[in-house]
This record gives structure tokens, C-alpha cells and sequence, in this order.
């Protein structure tokens, strides 16, 4: 695959996105870029949702869905369950996927 960020891994059927989530926000949105103190980055999302019983990755994945243009079945939580830093796979086609992540990281600077 050509150049892509740093967030995300290109995949046979998709995208793995690495996100940092901030629950109990007061807005949901996807903030561009951030890098973490050991060098590896990460989409940044924030949701109003509670950390509890899942309700905030639900709502990520929801999240994810409409910022990507795709169905909401398409987004699933793969690491990171009770973390902030999580693994999210994006089911679709990797070039449109990766346009629109290229275009959210480049829009937020």
C-alpha cells in the first residue's frame, strides 16, 4: 500500500484504526491525530457516552460509522475494550477508507 497515517493499518477487506477515546465528553467527534509519548499514534475521538457496560465503544463505533460512510455493522471493537487506546477494524474498500482517514487527519490540523 502507498503512504497512509500512522493510525491506522491497511488490511485485505478494510482498516485497523488505532483510537484514543475520551468517554463522558461533552460532544461526539473525531478530532484528528495524536502521538503518544512511546511514538505511536492515534485517531482521537471523544464521545458523551459512559464507559460502562460498553456503552462508550458503542457509541465510538457509531461514531466511526458515520464519519466513514459506512454501515454501522461494518465497525467492530478488535482490542481495547476497557482501555482508552483501542483497536477498531473498518470493513469496506481500503483506498475510499483511507482517503477519508487522510482527509480527517489533514482537516483537524
Amino acid at each position: 500500500m502507498a503512504d497512509h497515517p500512522a493510525c491506522c493499518r491497511p488490511v485485505e477487506d478494510g482498516l485497523l484504526l488505532f483510537v484514543r477515546l475520551t468517554p463522558k465528553s461533552s460532544r461526539d467527534a473525531v478530532e484528528g491525530m495524536v502521538s503518544a509519548d512511546d511514538g505511536s499514534a492515534h485517531l482521537k475521538a471523544r464521545v458523551r457516552a459512559v464507559p460502562e457496560g460498553g456503552k462508550a465503544n458503542a457509541a465510538l463505533e457509531k461514531l466511526l460509522a458515520k464519519t466513514f460512510g459506512i454501515p454501522a455493522g461494518a465497525v467492530s471493537l478488535k482490542a481495547g475494550a476497557t482501555a482508552r487506546l483501542k483497536t477498531i477494524a473498518l470493513r469496506g474498500e481500503t483506498s475510499a477508507l483511507l482517503a477519508r482517514l487522510t482527509q480527517l487527519v489533514q482537516d483537524s490540523r
